[in-house]
């Protein structure tokens, strides 16, 4: 049986070109066409965010298909394909690494017998040219998306594939309403990278920083931040990660 170890992409190990690159291009290409200014990333995000409160965690992410029905809505004949957005802005500076220590750490746990797999909220379509580029892919077993498995973080189903071929040892990620909560459910244990750690927590082990009251109001005010829709009072234990990391290279003392 195989031991995974399991991890999110964006946030936890790498920075995708969505947010400063992708999103501001369609946003340019829009409002050229209608000559004038319309902000068609809080539109796309809006529905997004829709999509998940109403569990579609699938749809919620399919970013070519919400463009095609904005530029349905606002009558366009306009041709926008935003996997060929991600494959021209996958290039460095604008795709990188969060820490230098990421693929040393991946080699690590590969070297001592661990399967290695992506949890992803992002598409196949979306994630792979980042990954290859950035030379991560090589070290996962499993790329695990929403399209390919039929649901998305938080649905636990989405490790069911995993689970049936071995033993989940930990998840490692940077969302609580996402990676933590999914973690937690299925009784991995829940690996958050948080990397603005105050100086006072990082002299403390991942595990002792994770039960830190302290540490507690950071989650209070980052769950609030994440899904405004959860309440905080009293701050659900779902959401409490059983170790926090620094660095990505903390987590080889954690196993």
């Amino acid at each position: 049986m195989k031991k995974w170890i399991t991890f999110d992409l964006d946030g936890t190990l790498m920075q995708n070109p969505f947010g400063k690159w992708v999103f501001p291009e369609v946003e340019e290409l829009i409002s050229t066409q209608l000559q004038r200014q319309f902000k068609s990333t809080e539109a796309l995000v809006r529905e997004h965010e829709l999509r998940m409160n109403q569990n579609r965690t699938v749809e919620a992410y399919d970013w070519d298909e919400m463009v095609q029905l904005l530029l349905k809505e606002l009558q366009l004949d306009l041709e926008i394909n935003v996997e060929q957005l991600v494959l021209k802005h996958s290039i460095d500076p604008k795709i990188y690494l969060l820490e230098e220590t990421v693929i040393p750490t991946l080699r690590r746990l590969k070297e001592q017998g661990y399967s290695l797999a992506t949890v992803t909220n992002g598409f196949y379509k979306y994630q792979y040219p980042v990954m290859k580029e950035l030379g991560l892919s090589e070290w996962f077993d499993e790329i695990i998306t929403p399209e390919k498995v039929g649901c998305g973080k938080p649905d636990v189903n989405i490790l069911r594939g995993l689970q049936e071929s071995g033993t989940i040892v930990a998840h490692v990620g940077d969302r609580l309403d996402h990676d933590i909560f999914l973690a937690n459910e299925t009784g991995v244990p829940s690996m958050l990278i948080y990397r603005k750690l105050p100086e006072w927590l990082r002299i403390l082990s991942p595990k002792k920083r994770a039960g830190s009251a302290g540490f507690l109001k950071i989650c209070e005010e980052k769950l609030k931040v994440e899904n405004p829709l959860i309440s905080t009072t009293p701050y659900p234990p779902a959401y409490i990660p059983t170790h926090v990391l620094y660095q990505i290279e903390e987590l080889l003392e954690c196993l």
